[in-house]
C-alpha cells in the first residue's frame, strides 16, 4: 500500500518531475509517489520509459500522469504548466532531473554544435521551467524546487565538462531563486550526484575505458558508485516539509568523491 503521508510531508496539489524518462527522474517519481504525492512525469522523446514508470507507480497504488514537454519552447512550457495547475491544483514541487547525453571529451575537443545544443537543452530548458513555474508557485503561497546537478561542480571530473557547465548555471539560478523568492515561501535546493549506477551513466560508461571507470570508483571515498534510490531519497527530503527551513543549498550525494 502507498504511504499516506501527504498531510505531513507535502501540501495538497501536484509534484512535477521534469525529465522523468531518465533513471534518476524515475527514481524521484517513485519516491514522491510513495510519499503520497500526485506526480506528473514529463518526457520529450522517452515516452516508453516514462510510461513504464507511471504504470509501476499506479500498480503500487500511487497517482501518476504523463506530460510531453519540449523545454526549448517557453510559451509551450507556460501553457502546459498553466493547464496542469488548472487540472491538478497547486504546483507544490518541481524536480528538474534533465541530463544531456553528451560526448565524453576534453574542453579543447568540444564540438561547438554540441556545446550550444547542450546549453540550450539543459540550462536554457531549466530557465524556461522556472520562468513558467514561479508565478504559479507564488500564487500557491509557496513551493519547492529541487535541481539534480552534479558533484563535478565540487571536484572536476575529466572528460565531463559538457555536463558540469550547464549544471553550474543551474546551481546559480537555484541560489538566485532561494534568495529572491523565499519571501513568497518558495524554496530551492540542489542535489549533486556522483557517479550513479543506472540511467545516463550506463550510456556514458560505454564511451570511456574500463580503467577510467575503475579509477573513478577508487577516487570515491566509499569505493563504490551510488544508486538511483540514494539520490532520489535526498531529493524528496529536500522537496518535503521535513526540509522546510532548508533553501539555497547544494548537497553532494557522491560517496565522498568531492572530499
Amino acid at each position: 500500500m502507498m504511504a499516506s503521508s501527504i498531510g505531513d510531508d507535502f501540501p495538497d496539489g501536484v509534484a512535477l518531475v521534469v525529465g522523468a524518462s531518465g533513471g534518476i527522474g524515475q527514481g524521484v517519481a517513485h519516491r514522491l509517489a510513495a510519499s503520497g504525492c500526485r506526480v506528473v512525469l514529463t518526457y520529450r522523446r522517452g515516452l516508453a520509459a516514462a510510461q513504464a514508470c507511471a504504470d509501476q507507480i499506479q500498480a503500487a497504488g500511487g497517482q501518476a500522469e504523463l506530460l510531453q514537454l519540449s523545454l526549448d519552447d517557453l510559451s509551450a512550457v507556460q501553457s502546459a504548466l498553466g493547464a496542469l495547475v488548472e487540472q491538478q491544483g497547486a504546483l507544490h514541487t518541481v524536480v528538474y532531473a534533465v541530463g544531456a547525453d553528451i560526448s565524453m571529451t576534453y574542453v579543447a575537443n568540444i564540438d561547438p554544435d554540441e556545446w550550444h545544443r547542450t546549453i540550450d537543452g539543459d540550462l536554457n530548458g531549466f530557465f524556461n521551467v522556472i520562468k513558467a513555474a514561479l508565478p504559479l508557485m507564488r500564487k500557491a503561497g509557496g513551493a519547492s524546487f529541487v535541481a539534480i546537478t552534479t558533484a563535478g561542480l565540487d571536484r572536476h571530473p575529466p572528460l565531463d565538462i559538457l555536463s558540469t557547465v550547464p549544471k553550474a548555471g543551474i546551481e546559480a539560478l537555484i541560489r538566485g531563486i532561494a534568495r529572491e523568492e523565499g519571501r513568497f515561501g518558495i524554496r530551492a535546493n540542489s542535489v549533486a550526484p556522483g557517479i550513479v549506477d543506472g540511467g545516463l551513466f550506463d550510456r556514458l560508461r560505454e564511451r570511456v575505458t574500463p580503467e577510467f571507470v575503475e579509477a573513478m570508483k577508487r577516487n570515491t571515498a566509499l569505493r563504490r558508485f551510488g544508486s538511483i534510490e540514494e539520490i532520489a531519497d535526498v531529493a524528496v527530503f529536500l522537496a518535503s516539509r521535513r526540509a522546510g527551513y532548508v533553501t539555497g543549498q547544494h548537497l553532494a550525494v557522491d560517496g565522498g568523491y568531492s572530499v
